[in-house]
Formats: structure tokens, sequence, C-alpha cells
């Protein structure tokens, strides 16, 4: 396929893209459209944000993603940086300290700032958010997407190019779009309270483990702590109390750590879930809409995060008429594995926290003896828990080896300040400068050009790397050890141009794709 514009989706409606969902996963997404000059509509059911957090961690690899566009300084502003975490509750914590990134720990902050800070970068683009206004049905040809919308003044409707379900769990975008949601049901049940203790334990991230349950105690701005973690006496959807919080960090850890004035307490369970597909037509699924299990490692909003990036870009060139719908059959191809991982490492983590067997005991022992002495098998899990490792394999085998894998940054400053603009580049490694039939070449995709130090920076793989192109989401689409000089070089880099999905020179297209 050549690098040229395709002819804009057709069609009659009052939104190019809808997102029905304003958490973390629907605003980021949100944001990235509009970094691409797509102003999708945002619906929301509820009226207001949740003052809850489900989630409280973020990620090496999401910092990277928020880095990508410049809107990571806020976050880790507000967060908590800790060196290392826990896979599974193991008593040896994961280090993430030589993780190859300029982030190297878990951010502890809760997910109403994130999605606070969220909210305000995408408004900043001119993003609207309808809160109270909550998708009832959803029906779609093969032009457009028909959402029926009950709103605080009435029933109405939209129609739109594409939607995004990243309205949750129970999703009702993917229950209407006929997506299928295989996977378990609950069979666990965790605790969360978030309080303020009087004599909170020393340690950050403070665990107890024990024949008697599991207790993690995380602290949160303003003086409060997250008390979570697993009790096999109270294994109940019933609502949590004070009382019984109190009574299972007692037998659990010893103490109550002086709790008390709770904001929120709540139960969780362990049913993992994950979309047959995450593209149906005009309907795609991101975040908990596509992928549920249970909270273990803090990676679920993460993944979700993620889930946004490799969408965006996609969705926006699509809608603008810069490449095929097929380009949007990627997003599954490579999204739904990682899910599918999601699924496979939570529930061994699940394992790891509810067995409380001598059995399971002796395996969190080696575990734990291995997180500490074998090295792979400590980075393995990092990997796992960062998201620094997600990468997507080529279809092609012949492809370079670094194809799909996350550009490496090390510094924060040699290549995610490239991509602010959320349009791919093409570093060059050579002392010279790149041929100027090349540079047009690259220009008329809408590409810039730009000498790299990847080369001594990204670590060996990249050592002997002439010239890569990298996406907007940070991924490695292709990549050449050709020799830097010479019509070898410039035709190999042509023919990448030549063969993208996608180009990056904007055409002129209204706003509302309506004809």
């Amino acid at each position: 396929m050549t690098a040229k514009p395709v002819t804009p989706p057709k069609g009659s409606f009052d939104q190019q893209v809808v997102i029905v969902g304003a958490g973390p996963v629907g605003l980021w997404l949100a944001h990235e459209l509009a970094v691409a000059g797509v102003t999708p509509l945002v619906l929301e059911r509820a009226g207001r944000r949740s003052p809850h957090s489900k989630a409280l961690g973020i990620q090496p690899r999401t910092i990277e993603v928020l880095a990508l566009r410049d809107r990571h300084r806020d976050v880790i502003a507000g967060g908590r940086p800790l060196p290392n975490w826990h896979f599974g509750m193991l008593e040896a914590r994961v280090d993430f300290r030589d993780l190859p990134t300029p982030f190297p720990y878990l951010l502890a902050q809760p997910q109403s700032v994130t999605e606070e800070l969220l909210e305000g970068y995408a408004a900043e683009l001119g993003v609207q958010v309808r809160r109270g206004h909550e998708v009832v049905s959803l029906t779609q040809d093969g032009s457009s997407v028909n959402l029926r919308v009950h709103g605080p003044d009435g029933e109405y409707t939209v129609d739109a190019g594409y939607v995004v379900g990243a309205d949750g769990a129970r999703s009702v975008v993917r229950r209407e779009a006929g997506i299928g949601f295989p996977g378990s049901d609950t069979s666990a049940y965790g605790f969360l309270g978030e309080v303020i203790l009087d004599r909170p334990p020393l340690t950050p991230g403070f665990s107890a483990l024990n024949e008697a349950g599991r207790l993690l105690v995380v602290p949160l701005p303003g003086g409060r702590f997250r008390v979570t973690g697993y009790d096999p006496r109270n294994q109940t959807r019933e609502p949590m109390t004070l009382d019984e919080l109190r009574e299972a960090s007692v037998r659990i850890a010893g103490t109550d750590f002086g709790m008390r004035d709770p904001s929120w307490l709540s139960r969780f369970g362990n049913a993992t879930r994950l979309a047959a597909t995450y593209r149906a037509d005009r309907v795609l699924l991101a975040g908990d809409a596509a992928h549920i299990h249970w909270p273990a490692g803090g990676v679920g909003l993460n993944v979700g995060l993620q889930d946004a990036m490799n969408l965006g870009w996609k969705l926006a060139a699509v809608i603008q008429g810069r490449a095929d719908d097929e380009l949007l059959d990627t997003y599954h191809a490579e999204r739904h594995p990682v899910g599918s991982e999601l699924a496979e490492h939570t529930r061994a983590q699940t394992a790891l926290i509810v067995g409380l067997t001598p059995e399971i005991t002796a395996l969190r022992a080696l575990l734990s003896e291995a997180v500490v002495r074998a090295g792979a098998f400590s980075d393995l899990l990092a990997g796992k828990l960062s998201g620094l490792d997600i990468a997507y394999p080529p279809a092609d085998a012949r492809a370079h080896p670094l194809t799909g894998v996350r550009a490496h940054d090390p510094e924060g400053e040699g290549v995610f300040p490239l991509l602010h603009d959320g349009r791919a580049v093409l570093l060059t490694t050579g002392e010279e400068p790149v041929d100027a039939t090349l540079a047009e070449r690259a220009a008329r995709a809408g590409i810039s050009v730009h000498p790299s130090r990847i080369a001594e920076t990204g670590g060996p793989a990249w050592s002997d790397v002439t010239a890569a192109l990298i996406r907007p989401d940070g991924h490695v689409w292709w990549a050449t050890e050709e020799r830097s000089s010479g019509a070898a070089f410039t035709a190999e880099v042509s023919k990448a141009l030549d063969e993208l999905r996608v180009v990056f020179s904007r055409p002129a297209v209204a706003d509302s794709v309506g004809s």
C-alpha cells in the first residue's frame, strides 16, 4: 500500500467519533484524537467525576506514553515514586530502579487526580464532555453508528462515524455491538478501605502476608491511606464495613493502625474476561470495556491508557482520510494479545494472593527467592508490571528485529520530544544529512527527519541501526542497518515510506465529515 491520502469515510452524521466513558481511558483517547485534529464528543453516564480511585499506580511505560505528548510533568509532580513494587504480593519486591526508562518507578497517585489532569488536557484541545448523558442503545450500518442517549433534558440520538466504548466492565457499547466477553466469574473477593491511620506503618507500601490473609497499606494524598487485601473469612458481596476492615487488619497485621473516618469502603472480585474482538465494524473497545481482571500489580488502568494510545492515531488517520480503514484492524491485532497476557499474569497473581495452603506458601517462598537471586526472572516480572516489555511483532518475518518494540529513550530527551505533535518521525544515525530527495519524500508523507543518538543510547539491539521510523505511539515501525550513505540506503528508506499504511500530511477535511 502506498503512503498517499485516501478518500475520507462517507456518511451523514453529527460527530466524527463519539467516545462513551469519561474515565482516564476515554479522556486520553479524546486527547489523542484532538492532537491529530479530530475533536470527539465524550458521553459520560455519571453526573460528576467519582471521588474514589480504583487505580493508584502509574507504571513506567504509562509515564512514557504521557511523556510522548509532554503531558507527564504534572502527573509526576503530584505523585509519589516507588522504586519497587509487588507481583502477587510476594514478599520480595520487584526492583524497578534499573529498568531501561527515564522513569524507573511506579508512581503512586489516585486515579481521581490522574483523571482530573487528563480531562484538563483534553479540554485544552477543545474536547467536550457531556456528563449525565447515558447511552442506552446502539445500532450501526456500513456508514455510521446511531446512539440513543438519555440526558438531563430527555432522550436524543447521535449519529457518529465511529464509536469507542471506554465505558467500563459493564460496557453498554460492548453489549449493544454484540461483542462477546468470555472468561471466568468471580470466585474470590478482596477488600478495600480508604481511611485515616493514626498509627500508620513506617514503610511505604507496607504488607502483611500470612495464613490469616493478605494486607497492603498504601499512602494517599491528604494524609489518608488505602488498606486493601484478601480476607478468607469474609468472602461475600455484602457491603464492607469499617469494623470488618479493622478486624481483618488486626487479624492479618496485628494492628488496625488506628484507622478511622473512612471515605470509601468496597469489595472487588477476580472475574477475568477479555472481549472476543476489540473492533466490530465502526465500534471499538478500550480499557475495562475490553478486559477485566483482579486488580493485582496495579496494571489495569495502565493497559487501558496504552490501548487508547495505540488506537488514537490510527482512528484519527482513518477519519481524516490519511489511511485506509484496514489500519483499524491492527488495533485488535496488536492490543488483544496484550489483554490476553494481562488476564494470564493477573490470574497468576490472584492464585498467589488468595492461596493460603502450605503448597502455595512454599511456591511463594520459591518465587520470592527467584526474584532476589535470578535476575532474568525478576526482569521478566518487572517487564510485565511496568509495561516496558510490550511489543507488536510484525507480520513479516523478514522485518528488522526491532520492529514493534518501543523506542528506548533512556534520557527522555532523544525521542519523546520529537513525537509531541502526534506524528511519526524518521530517525537517522549517520553523521551525514539525508539525501535531499529522501527528505522531500518523507516530508510529503508528513514525516520529519531527525539525526539521532539512539544507536548509542538505545542498547545493544540499536547499535547497528542506521535509520528507523517511529510511530506516533513510540513503537518502531521499520528499521534498517543499511550503510547510511549511498543510493542503496536512500532506496531502502524510500521503499519503507512508500509502503506505510498511513501518512501524516493532513488533508483538508471538514470538522464534521457529512456528505
